[in-house]
């Protein structure tokens, strides 16, 4: 890991990879408080 190439593609390899967890993890919660205020599936 002394490559500061394979240090940034690494980085951004995790970057993207939290992102998308983050997104779907929102995306999930969101979709949970939408259901319990209107009582129905939210739009797509």
């Amino acid at each position: 890991m002394d490559n500061d190439f394979v240090k940034k593609i690494v980085w951004s390899g995790m970057l993207a990879g939290t992102g998308a967890l983050a997104t779907i993890v929102a995306s999930r919660a969101s979709a949970v408080l939408y259901r319990r205020v209107f009582g129905e599936d939210p739009p797509e």
